[in-house]
């Protein structure tokens, strides 16, 4: 009986792991794609970290806003 050489073994292994590398690799993006069809769209197109900002100068913050606290001589506060 002939014996297969040890490079043939081992190249038939290393074709069985891509193979199953490969197979892994297409159930992932089967996932990937079942996940990004099954989630909620967003109301709008606009990133949530920025919603509502404009172009141009913002309004500042109220805790930022001490307009009120300065009189009209030098824009010191009041005593």
């Amino acid at each position: 009986m002939a014996q297969r050489s040890k490079t043939t073994f081992q190249k038939r292994e290393r074709e069985k792991a891509l193979h199953q590398k490969q197979r892994d690799k297409e159930v992932r993006r089967l996932e990937a794609k079942q996940r990004k069809a099954d989630r909620v769209p967003s109301l709008g197109h606009e990133d949530p970290d920025i919603a509502g900002i404009r172009p141009g100068p913002q309004p500042l913050p109220d805790q930022w806003n001490w307009t009120d606290a300065r009189d009209d001589r030098g824009g010191r506060h009041r005593p």
